[in-house]
């Protein structure tokens, strides 16, 4: 049966004088039509009742809120409902599913608790304080067409497991935050509208969720979206301050200012740095408009997680997006631009994925990542930067796949301190200093374009940086710069049309070039500098403007199955004191094929040389047969090299391109400081006989067959203190000597070194420390750390795979041995199939016995000017026959220990003695030099 209507007109004969009293007296389902008037009470609602108002009905609370519902569908149609206390509730909905169609409420919020599912659908919310609305409890709230203004506080706070949907509302002029969610709420925003906010437009902490969908965010006071704590991530976190610091623009060396002025407009504020954690809720942004903001567009603090897409971030005063501490973003189809600092910002263990995104016209970089950053930008543009597009530091990592990067005012791409880049498929132009440049950190490209810069690629760091099938073309200066000291790899590279040098090579240097092309350069193909080492093979160089290759005063270099045409000047100058050996080169198109200082030593082997009318090259002996030589004086303008400034360098230990004699020297001093080594028969058996299968390999290759069967990576098994590291640095040396390793340089490293803390840092921090050792020797200490018994998911696994693919990918060019106790050994050969394969030689270091110790003992004293008297050595023997052989049992290391607190002991017999005579000075050189058995430690040893 149908409920009958309810009228409420004061004065009326049949009508009700309050809306409560209609209230009361209706029937669930009944329709209440309320005159115009104002009707100062408080309704409470707990039935399924209309209210509809005739004309203007305005209801002011008595005391507390105007409506309160505590179940039922009831529904409020056309009602201005007004507060009494700003800040606290004009309606408030505890339970049922309550609808408000049209209504404006003022003077307080409208508060949701409970599990309370109201529809509000045209209403606005005018002249609260502190919240214009407030969620909690397990409500569900919808929104339809609201519209928030006047009020003075935040628009909308969502805590608890509050869930909220607006659409197409206005959100505008709340003097504090838009919209703020904390706890577990979460907010679907769509085709909503929030301006003019005195803080963020919307704010998520704790592990609150948020989706935003073609909303406007504009003109706040703050960030317009902020994210802190575990926000996006749907669980709980820590509560500890984070440090309130700024992202910093890329420095400039061409502008004398701060190397780290602070970026303007961008500083984090102060929120939280909790773990981070996996969830599923996440904020999400798409086909959003964010501009105008004091401060980021979007900033993802803490552990928060946030994926944007399809969106427009434009005319921040801070960066466009910025992640810090321990969130992450996923960013897609993203424009980031026209900001008044960084379009992305990437800092702490921030982790950000862009696809298909655009970052352009900034006033400082392009992207900006220091600390322990992991960026990855796929199909990116980034453009038109103040500063470089792309700059890199402290430990960050980046991986930038099919990106164009173009016209910045800086560098293109910068690496700097420990930071790694690894660029695939990238195009760089315009960039008015250098297009690639790696400062100290580490970098591989393959596949990328470089052209239009000043500079094409500047490398100067200790790692050694890799450049694959890459092409560098129409640079002002140099195409790729070599710095000092600094080893790289140059794999199929292509320099076209550089203003100076197509390849330079500074002072120190240790380069690989194989394969690849120079051409049409505006100075010399390749320029070696004072103490350079390069390895270039199979490189062609043609119509240089200058030399083909230029070596100036002190360079050296191996070159072999090189071509040199077309050059206007000689095809080859070798400065004073360089040292040059060409293998099976070809010269051609040229009117000189060399031109040498009498001071230079130069190796041809197999060369040809066509249309030279006097060829020299066809002339020199090969190595060995050098006497005779003819020297060919220098030239003026054949001695200006293109491109970059000499200057003195630290000359490498490294032999490239020696001679057989230099070679034969090295060996044998190699051979008496292995003998001098005290004990270690055995080992020294197994270096010989190696180093002669060595000298043997080098000898059926230069006589055109094949090579024997060559393993040359080690497993030392040996206790501490036996000489593992110092054999391993003998055994570069031998591999260094003998032309089998560029450098022979020793490597040393242990679990700490390869194995990182995280998922996704030990493969690059176990690649870095192994290109370190690239033309060396790896020494990996205690290697059975790798694999710790009883940890299966442990780190090391993943840096024992990543060795194995290295040992392959560079078999040539680095010598692995690791180290450690001989179980221990064992079972890290057991761990994986692909390493034990690579390790068949174990060279056992067996412990001294009391007669070596004492030797150690005497050649610390003959070293240090101390002489060991007989019977001090018969009681050393006796020490050493009754020292614990302990896990703190130190083989030499203990010796050496001894023999220190000998001289100790020593020093203060001798200072007694001539003390109680009272002439120290006077004392004899037997007096100061001769140990006796008094001076041995008492006890135990070290």
């Amino acid at each position: 049966m149908k409920a009958a209507a309810q009228r409420v007109a004061p004065g009326s004969w049949g009508a009700h004088r309050t809306i409560g009293a209609a209230v009361r007296g209706a029937r669930p389902g009944a329709l209440i039509t309320v005159q115009a008037g104002t009707y100062i009470e408080s309704v409470v609602l707990d039935k399924d009742v209309s209210l509809v108002a005739k004309g203007e009905v305005r209801l002011v609370a008595a005391r507390g809120p105007a409506v309160t519902v505590h179940a039922g569908r009831a529904e409020l149609r056309g009602f201005v409902l007004s507060g009494t206390a700003p800040r606290e509730a004009a309606v408030l909905l505890r339970g049922g599913e309550p609808v408000l169609r049209d209504c404006e409420i003022t003077g307080g919020r409208v508060e949701v608790t409970g599990a309370a599912a109201p529809l509000l659908t045209g209403c606005s919310v005018r002249q609260a304080e502190g919240a214009a609305l407030w969620l909690t409890g397990t409500s569900r709230t919808t929104l339809e067409g609201l519209t928030v203004g006047g009020c003075d506080g935040d628009g909308l706070v969502a805590g608890d497991e509050a869930r909220a949907e607006l659409t197409d509302a206005v959100l505008d002029g709340v003097t504090g935050r838009g919209v703020v969610l904390t706890a577990g709420a979460h907010v679907t925003l769509t085709r909503c509208e929030i301006r003019g906010s005195g803080g963020a437009a919307v704010l998520a902490e704790g592990h609150a969720g948020a989706t935003l969908r073609e909303c406007r965010l504009h003109g706040t006071g703050g960030p317009g979206v902020w994210l802190r704590g575990t926000a996006g991530r749907g669980t709980s976190a820590d509560s500890t301050p984070v440090r309130d610091d700024k992202p910093v623009r890329d420095d400039n060396p061409v502008r004398e200012s701060d190397p780290h002025p602070q970026s303007r407009g961008s500083a984090l504020p102060r929120g939280v740095e909790p773990r981070t954690t996996r969830g599923t809720q996440g904020v999400r942004l798409r086909g959003c408009e964010i501009f105008r903001t004091a401060g980021a567009g979007v900033l993802a603090d803490g552990g928060s997680a946030v994926l944007l897409d399809a969106c427009h971030v434009h005319h921040t005063s801070g960066a466009a997006v910025l992640v810090t501490a321990e969130a992450a973003a996923e960013l897609t189809a993203v424009r980031a631009v026209d900001c008044e600092d960084t379009a992305l910002v990437v800092s702490g263990s921030g982790t950000v994925a862009a696809h298909d995104s655009t970052f352009a016209r900034t006033a400082a970089n392009g992207l900006y990542a220091v600390d322990q950053a992991d960026v990855s930008l796929i199909g990116c543009t980034v453009r038109d930067t103040a500063y470089s597009a792309l700059h890199l530091g402290g430990g960050a990592r980046a991986r930038v796949c099919g990106c164009t990067v173009a016209d910045s005012a800086e560098y293109g791409m910068r690496v700097t301190e420990r930071a790694e880049l690894l660029a695939d498929d990238c195009e760089v132009t315009g960039a008015e200093l250098a297009g690639v440049s790696v400062e100290g950190g580490d970098a591989a490209l393959r596949d990328c374009r470089i052209s239009g810069t000043r500079e094409g690629v500047r490398l100067r760091t200790s790692h050694r940086p890799l450049l694959a099938d890459c092409e560098i073309a129409g640079t002002a200066e140099t195409g790729v710069r070599i710095g000092r000291d600094t080893g790289a790899r140059l794999e199929n590279v292509t320099i076209t049309a550089s203003g100076t040098a197509g390849l330079l090579l500074e002072e120190g240097s240790t380069a690989v070039v194989d394969g690849g092309a120079i051409r049409e350069t505006a100075g010399s193909g390749i320029v070696v500098r004072a103490g350079a080492r390069p390895r270039i093979h199979g490189t062609t160089v043609a119509s240089p403007a200058k030399n083909g290759l230029f070596v100036e005063e002190g360079g050296e270099g191996r070159y072999e199955d090189c071509r040199f045409t077309g050059s206007r000047f000689p095809a080859v100058y070798a400065g004073a004191r360089s040292r040059v050996l060409l293998r099976r080169c070809t010269v051609d198109g040229t009117e000189q094929d060399l031109l040498r200082d009498e001071e230079a030593e130069v190796t041809a082997e197999d060369c040809r040389v066509e249309g030279v009318s006097e060829p020299v090259l066809p002339t020199l002996a090969p190595a060995g047969e050098r006497a005779g030589r003819t020297a060919v004086p220098a030239v003026a303008h054949a001695a200006v090299p293109a491109g970059g400034a000499a200057g003195g360098g630290a000359r490498d230990q490294d032999a490239s391109g020696d001679d057989a004699g230099s070679a034969g020297e090295k060996l044998a001093a190699l051979h008496a400081e292995l003998d001098r080594l005290v004990g270690l028969d055995g080992v020294k058996r197994d270096v010989v006989t190696l180093t002669k299968l060595m000298q043997m390999v080098t000898i059926r290759q230069a006589a055109g067959l094949s090579a024997p069967p060559l393993n040359r990576h080690l497993v030392f098994a040996g206790n501490p203190g036996t000489g593992k590291t110092t054999v391993a640095r003998l055994y570069g040396g031998f591999l260094a000597a003998l032309g089998l390793l560029s450098r022979g340089h020793l490597v040393e490293a242990d679990r700490g070194d390869l194995v990182g803390e995280y998922v996704g840092h030990t493969a690059p921090r176990t690649t870095a420390v192994f290109r370190r050792a690239l033309g060396g020797v790896l020494f990996i200490d205690e290697a059975y750390s790798l694999v710790p018994q009883g940890h299966q998911m442990d780190f090391g696994a993943e840096a024992v795979s990543t060795l194995v693919k290295l040992m392959e990918d560079h078999r040539d060019e680095v010598v692995v041995i690791v180290a450690g106790y001989p179980d221990g050994m064992n079972r890290l050969l057991e761990s994986n199939a692909g390493l034990a394969s690579r390790f068949t030689r174990t060279l056992r270091f067996e412990d001294y016995s009391s007669a070596e110790l004492v030797r150690i003992v005497e050649h610390q004293a003959d070293s240090h000017e101390y002489t060991v008297v007989p019977e001090t050595t018969e009681a050393l023997h006796g020490y050493f026959e009754t020292l614990p052989r302990g896990e703190q049992f130190g083989n030499g290391r203990s010796a050496r220990q001894v023999f220190q607190l000998m001289t100790e002991r020593h020093a203060q017999r001798v200072a007694e003695l001539c003390l109680s005579t009272a002439d120290l000075a006077a004392a004899g050189p037997e007096l100061l030099t001769a140990l006796l058995p008094a001076d041995l430690p008492p006890g135990e040893a070290p």
